[in-house]
């Protein structure tokens, strides 16, 4: 099969290369899929470019992309040999495993493949892995939010946007914040704070008479922090994915523990079987539904995937780069 894979950490186009390597075989109560489309998201990038903290090359050879979605073609023993057929999209493909789904095709746990409704593209189902189950985990992981008031900050981003759907679809008053008109319109949200050009804590207090927020869906924890502690009310939670301007923020805990505020740091990658088969029943109703959209960023073929991962570095998009297979 063809697959794209790195041997060393470095820049997309140095280390990026199409390979040609043996089809997967399914083990037990594994199956393979076909690849028809493959996601790449920032933390993809970040691993081939060795940006983690302490990185190493834990295989010799790396197949990246953890998200993707197909058709499954042959089931390892244990398998129901029904899911033969069966359209599905993938979770944790690259997650603590050499092979990912930048390739034709994959071997993984059959778990991790998840019927996917033909309402929805393989393209589409290439987003779901980690942008929409961060979104749904990041909102409903601490209760429901029918009737509260979420801040979702950053709601042009892969996450934000979802994330921005999903509070409205679980009947949340939403409210996010952007950088620019364009951002604004492409969050599909109806309450807009632009952060440049605007105080957060000031307009958002003012949205909501002074009363603040329930919930905050947190895209960067040290950089809102001052705001998100100005605008969370007591006993609300803050549920943030990334600290990207700062990786070890300072804390103000007693800001917060005087409001009885519940920090909630997450990480998708690490959902538990229960939340992870809920988020899926969710995610399935929504997509059987038609009511989530969708922001895929055509980044051509396999071959394309070093160009594909220098935009998804630069920023210079909005929605998730995805390769067609």
């Amino acid at each position: 099969m063809k697959a794209i894979a790195y041997r060393n950490f470095g820049s997309a186009e140095d280390v990026l290369e199409l390979i040609d390597t043996p089809d997967p075989v399914a083990g037990p109560g594994e199956v393979v899929v076909q690849i028809k489309a493959t996601g790449i998201n920032p933390s993809d990038v970040k691993l081939r470019g060795g940006a983690r903290p302490g990185a190493v090359m834990q295989y010799p050879l790396v197949i990246p992309h953890s998200d993707g979605a197909g058709v499954i073609v042959s089931v390892g023993p244990g398998v129901d040999p029904d899911r033969v057929g069966e359209r599905v999209w993938i979770w944790n493909g690259q997650w603590q495993r050499a092979f990912g789904t930048a390739a034709e095709y994959i071997s993984l746990p059959s778990v991790q493949a998840v019927t996917l409704p033909g309402t929805t593209s393989f393209a589409e189902a290439a987003c779901f892995g980690i942008p929409a189950m961060t979104a749904w985990f990041a909102l409903y992981a601490d209760g429901p939010i029918a009737d509260k008031t979420i801040l979702v900050t950053g709601g042009a981003g892969t996450v934000g946007r979802y994330a921005c759907q999903m509070a409205a679809l679980g009947g949340a008053r939403v409210i996010t914040t952007v950088s620019s008109q364009e951002k604004a319109a492409h969050s599909g949200a109806s309450e807009i704070v632009n952060y440049r050009t605007e105080n957060v804590a000031d307009a958002v207090l003012d949205m909501t008479d002074g009363a603040g927020v329930d919930r905050i869906v947190e895209v960067d924890f040290a950089a809102n922090q001052d705001a998100s502690l100005a605008l969370i009310r007591p006993g609300g939670t803050i549920a943030s994915y990334s600290s990207v301007s700062q990786m070890r923020p300072e804390l103000d805990f007693y800001g917060f523990m005087f409001k009885n505020i519940r920090l909630h740091m997450l990480i998708v990658y690490q959902l538990d079987a229960l939340a992870r088969r809920r988020g899926e029943a969710q995610l399935s109703e929504w997509l059987e539904q038609r009511a989530l959209s969708h922001a895929v960023v055509f980044g051509g073929q396999l071959a394309d995937a070093a160009l594909a991962h220098k935009l998804v570095e630069s920023g210079d998009k909005l929605g998730t780069v995805v390769l067609e297979v």
